[in-house]
């Protein structure tokens, strides 16, 4: 079968691309190996989404004494957790949004084709399927290939992890499937993930132990926000150990759990101690890796870095000629919103004039400086409470090399701590704090963070400033609805008067 647009994979990015080449008039495949959405809308944003809105609902009933309600008992044990509850509200949200695609893939007459597809030839893609006649091994060719392919959790070698029963091993994709709290969750790894789950099921119940290699939680953030959101996790009561490593793994039959011995840096890294901690499920949260083994990458000339992923270039483009990569595969941020904006760029690169025009090469130059912009300006939101958003560049960032200019002398980080916001202290969410940093020759907003409450949309706003290109002073004089988050924005910015 020949088609004018394949796309493998159908995630934020992949499923829009062959909703755009259908509505082109081109003839367009989708190939699926699993569910219609990819990571984001079945084992990534949508689930974890609502567990984290159920935490926090849970955090909250225990809190309601704090605001003057008062219920029979506000402690840790009075709340009762139905996790299959939990876990099916959030199965029927992703059954929602995963239908939704489904049925404008078939409506606009774009071939879905499941099973796991491999190139046997440049442009020529086999695709493994099951025993009934409809998911048999088929043969497809396309005129212009993407790869939507995606990451999965990676697996670390730690010692020992073999001999823990398989469902005490969870990722955060297996994670979602629990039906009931685990009584202790050990975590390897204190990235985005880990510290999503940490608080997340400490909220529903269960103690939890963060094992972080590094020396802060979040190592791509500012040392005095991570420190600020461990100092939110520990006094959640989650333990969390830093500059630590798990040595070995064991399970005693007898307790019915997993034995982690784990060796620890000292605050001055002169020493280290060692202690066992006894655990009943243990998150491999330590990082990802590109779907790329099964591809036969090699067939079809499509080079790949040094961890798999695709190699591309501004335009997407990969090493062979009309055959491209969108999404987590080729090793961009991680992020859905980037994977969706790839699908901006190919369309705009490939498809102007409604598909009318020579897809190889029009308007690459003007995609080029489109590029470069979106992802200069990166804004991206980790959902713990207080949500953590942040746009720009990092204080820790602040060099010649990263800000391309010999002097960087005029660059200054301001920051304020959220209990300095009325509308925090008001609704008595008042932990982290927000910090700017800007040049203050030419006025500009180079980076801009927020660990508060809804720190995710405070951030959207001086994201939305930063692209209209307002100087900061503008944002300290601005007239803001009051009592708003925003309003802090004023005592913010005005430091710099």
């Amino acid at each position: 079968m020949h088609y004018d647009a394949i796309v493998v994979g159908s995630g934020q990015s992949g499923t829009p691309l062959a909703l755009a080449y259908a509505a082109a008039g081109k003839k367009t495949a989708l190939v699926e190996q699993n569910a219609i959405g990819g990571t984001c809308v079945n084992v990534g944003c949508t689930p974890t989404k609502t567990l984290v809105a159920s935490g926090r609902i849970a955090h909250l009933a225990r809190r309601a004494a704090d605001y003057g309600v008062n219920t029979r008992s506000n402690t840790q044990s009075s709340l009762s957790i139905d996790m299959a509850k939990v876990r099916q509200r959030g199965r029927d949200i992703v059954q929602s949004f995963r239908g939704g695609s489904e049925s404008r893939l078939e409506h606009a007459g774009i071939d879905i084709v499941r099973g796991t597809a491999t190139f046997v030839g440049p442009k020529t893609l086999q695709v493994r399927g099951g025993s009934s006649p409809d998911t048999a091994t088929k043969t497809i060719e396309g005129d212009v290939i993407f790869l939507n392919t995606g990451e999965r959790p990676a697996r670390p070698g730690l010692p020992g992890l073999e001999d823990v029963p398989a469902e005490r091993v969870l990722d955060s994709t297996s994670i979602l499937q629990l039906g009931e709290v685990p009584a202790h969750l050990l975590i390897a790894g204190g990235g985005y993930v880990g510290i999503e789950f940490a608080q997340l099921f400490r909220r529903l119940g269960a103690d939890v132990t963060v094992i972080q290699h590094g020396t802060q939680i979040l190592p791509r953030e500012d040392a005095d926000v991570a420190t600020a959101l461990t100092k939110v996790l520990e006094k959640e009561g989650i333990a969390v150990l830093l500059s630590a490593d798990i040595t070995g793994l064991a399970f005693d039959k007898n307790d019915s759990a997993i034995i982690a011995k784990i060796a620890a840096a000292g605050p001055e890294h002169t020493e280290i101690s060692h202690k066992t901690i006894q655990a009943s499920h243990i998150l491999l949260a330590a990082g990802r890796k590109p779907n790329t083994e099964d591809l036969g990458l090699n067939v079809a000339g499509v080079a790949t870095g040094p961890r798999g992923h695709i190699v591309v270039d501004e335009q997407l483009a990969t090493t062979a000629t009309g055959i491209y990569a969108l999404g987590d595969v080729h090793g961009g941020p991680a992020f859905t919103h980037m994977s969706y904006d790839d699908y901006r760029i190919l369309t705009t690169n490939l498809l102007p004039g409604g598909g009318k025009t020579d897809i190889e090469t029009e308007n690459k130059k003007s995609m080029t400086t489109a590029t470069s912009k979106s992802r200069n300006l990166l804004p991206y939101v980790v959902y713990t409470d207080p949500q953590l958003g942040h746009v720009g560049v990092h204080e820790r960032d602040v060099t010649a090399a990263a800000l391309g200019a010999s002097d960087y002398s005029h660059v200054k980080t301001i920051a304020m701590p959220m209990s300095y916001v009325a509308r925090a202290l008001e609704t008595d969410e008042t932990e982290g704090l927000m910090k700017a940093t800007v040049n203050t020759e030419t006025g500009a907003v180079l980076g801009f963070t927020c660990l508060g409450i809804e720190g995710g949309e405070v951030m959207a706003i001086v994201q939305t400033a930063i692209m209209g290109g307002l100087h900061w002073r503008d944002l300290a004089d601005a007239v803001w609805a009051h009592p708003s988050l925003a309003e802090s924005l004023n005592n913010l910015f005005g430091q710099l008067k």
